[in-house]
């Protein structure tokens, strides 16, 4: 007999929402919104509901309001009552995933590939908790045209938030609100530039895609800087003559090195000798597991720093919201810019996320996805450690991925092919690299998947790996080197 899943414990998170003022008894709404959940496969077989005394608290409803719905799904089918009151769901719509075993070889169409966060569990409720709440409650003029930057709820929500959480000196008026990191990047890089700024200069390796890009579309340079275990090399960004200087100091992408204290303060007092721009991407500051939460830089010097966040890799990149804290003097010609570029970022998104930090629910979901990454995080360490020992993680305290190192006798390139073969996607990690030398390493993107899917996924790796030293073997074999 399979073991029993708890999926969820609140109302919140089987995405239960009531209107009172819909006119459709409670009750039915409770059914419909557990039904749906169940029918896009949200709720699986098996999985174990929370009691109706927490649903109908966390609802505000009698508990016999939601005792009704429960029974109203079981006598559908969608539900089934076990002894000592325990109420699972009894149907699974959903067709088994390709990442489930059959037979003995790992399952095909397993993706390892970096930039997608788990949107399945966006909070849809509470989300739409907020969107009511701003239609309801907003006035009139705040549909209208704004400024540049966005409204002044979100600007206050953000800033209180970031204080808190990221340690960041954020101002109210000194935020930016933009449409993701790839606007934000590029309306900073668009004003440098036309202030005279003539280099930028990006760590290596680096994704950092967004700026390369856009840097060479203004008519800047890009200098790329060596990155060390704890991040960006400061002896060698020291001997550059960059104008400004991207930087990931929390999380370095994709290595994982955490910029140490003394590090980001020589990156400052650089900057601040040059007068130069710090470029601070936070890119996924709220994911830590082993280790106390680093600080923006920012914090330390906000008149040097831009600090770029986005609720991209914490609720759903679709949402296209980012946000920048500037420097006062750079404050308003990135505005001036955003306003060339979009006349501002949707209105009611933005609001709709001011409620929704306020209200403490992006910090509940937060604490929500904390535990579930780090899971599949240690999933995927406990697979390499049994399977391909030899391949050395690092970057693994925080974030959505881990890197890992190649031994010296295995070629990026070889493994990446022999895994596709499989049915398996994996990038090396020299495809972001700026200089053409550097050590192999193999990039791995655990968020969207399943556990099982991950073991299966190292399984195959392991075959391609295999595969690899056999290759070169024979070829050792059939084409002996002279001595």
């Amino acid at each position: 007999m399979g073991r029993t899943r708890t999926n969820s414990s609140t109302a919140e998170d089987l995405l239960i929402d009531v209107d009172r003022s819909a006119g459709e008894p409670l009750h039915r709404q409770i059914a419909a919104s557990i039904r749906g959940s169940i029918r896009a496969g949200r709720l699986r077989l098996g999985t174990s509901l929370p009691p109706t005394r927490t649903i109908a608290a966390d609802l505000g409803v009698s508990r016999g309001v939601v005792v009704e719905a429960y029974q109203q799904l079981v006598a559908e089918g969608y539900l089934t009552s076990r002894a000592g009151g325990y109420t699972q769901v009894a149907v699974d719509p959903v067709p088994p995933s390709a990442s489930r075993r059959g037979g003995d070889r790992p399952a095909a169409g397993i993706d390892f590939g970096y930039g997608r966060t788990d949107v399945s569990s966006f909070p849809r409720a509470a989300w739409l908790r907020s969107v009511r709440a701003i239609l309801t409650t907003t006035p009139n003029e705040r549909f209208a045209y704004l400024d540049g930057r966005g409204v002044p709820e979100l600007h206050t929500a953000l800033s209180d938030y970031l204080n808190r959480v990221r340690g960041t000196s954020a101002r109210p008026e000194n935020v930016v609100i933009c449409s993701g990191y790839g606007q934000g990047i590029a309306l900073i890089l668009q004003v440098l530039a036309a202030r005279g700024a003539r280099r930028v200069a990006v760590e290596d390796p680096s994704a950092d895609d967004d700026a390369r890009l856009v840097a060479a579309s203004v008519g800047l340079d890009v200098i790329g800087v060596p990155v060390g275990p704890d991040g960006i090399l400061v002896e060698k960004l020291e001997q550059t003559d960059a104008d400004a200087v991207v930087l990931t100091p929390s999380h370095q992408w994709p290595t994982g090195g955490v910029l140490s204290a003394s590090a980001r303060a020589r990156v400052i007092g650089w900057a601040q000798r040059r007068g130069a721009v710090v470029i601070e991407d936070d890119y996924d500051a709220e994911y830590r597991y082993d280790r106390s939460p680093v600080g923006a830089m920012q914090g330390l010097a906000p008149a040097t720093v831009v600090y770029c966040g986005t609720a991209s890799k914490t609720l759903a990149p679709g949402l296209r919201l980012g946000w920048l804290l500037a420097p006062s003097h750079l404050v308003d010609d990135i505005t001036a810019a955003k306003v060339r570029a979009d006349r501002g970022s949707p209105v009611i998104d933005q609001l709709t996320f001011a409620d929704f930090l306020t209200r403490g629910e992006f910090d509940r979901h937060l604490r929500r996805m904390r535990p579930v990454y780090r899971r599949r995080r240690d999933a995927l360490l406990a697979a390499l450690r049994a399977r391909l020992p030899e391949l050395e993680p690092v970057g693994v305290a925080a974030g959505q991925h881990v890197v890992t190192w190649l031994p010296h006798d295995l070629d990026e390139a070889p493994v990446v092919a022999a895994a596709a073969r499989r049915g398996l996607v994996v990038q090396g990690v020299s495809r972001y690299r700026l200089s053409p030398t550097g050590p192999g390493g193999l990039l791995f993107g655990y968020a969207t998947l399943t556990e099982r899917a991950i073991a299966d996924g190292v399984e195959a790796l392991a075959d391609a790996v295999t595969e690899v030293r056999a290759s070169s073997q024979l070829t050792d074999i059939t084409n002996p080197v002279a001595g």
